[in-house]
């Protein structure tokens, strides 16, 4: 009957540690549910981007350098935003990808100062409704950010406390990153103004 008492102990010890394994990999699946989230908008956002530039091509013919580094920045963003969604528990490749994304914003932001000069490309039907549509994605790449964002943080959170912290040590759960562009101006969604 005295040996109810130890095993009971380590009955118990071992259900707790089973049950903080089992919710570090349901908090690490939310991120990563989070983050697929972030990588449907950014494709979307992707997708319409040479589209947009190709309308603009035939009203600003002396703006080529600009129209390319749109799509130079584009084509980098696409490339770091696939290396992160095959692995978005790899800090490296959401660090990489936030900052392909300040870039491609800082290009976009550049495009989108210079198109005001065009009153022919203000006013063409398929820019305006291409421009709706990259606002509203952009809307939902900020609140798809906010909630990859805060599932990060509930998951580091919870991976560092203690005893947590010893099974995610020696389970391999990592600190995930948070995903934040660096630039000041590409943290505010593009403004589009075709009116």
């Amino acid at each position: 009957m005295s040996f109810l008492i130890p095993l009971g102990i380590v009955l118990f010890a071992i259900i707790y540690f089973v049950g903080i394994y089992n919710k570090l990999v349901s908090l690490r699946n939310r991120f990563k549910n989070a983050f697929s989230q972030i990588d449907v908008q950014l494709t979307r956002r992707y997708d319409l981007i040479p589209n947009l530039i190709e309308t603009a091509k035939a009203y600003m013919k002396h703006e080529r350098e600009t129209l390319e580094n749109v799509i130079k920045a584009r084509n980098q963003a696409v490339n770091a935003t696939k290396k992160a969604s095959d692995n978005p528990d790899d800090s490296k490749a959401i660090l990489a990808m936030a900052g392909a994304e300040g870039l491609l914003n800082g290009a976009m932001t550049k495009f989108m100062a210079l198109a005001e000069n065009y009153p022919d490309l203000k006013a063409n039907q398929t820019m305006q409704q291409m421009m709706e549509e990259l606002t509203s994605t952009e809307n939902k790449v900020a609140f798809s950010r906010q909630a990859f964002n805060d599932s990060v943080m509930t998951y580091n959170t919870y991976r560092e406390q203690f005893p947590n912290s010893f099974i995610a040590n020696s389970y391999q759960f990592h600190e995930a990153q948070l995903f934040e562009v660096e630039e000041p101006e590409a943290r505010k969604a593009v403004k589009v103004s075709f009116d």
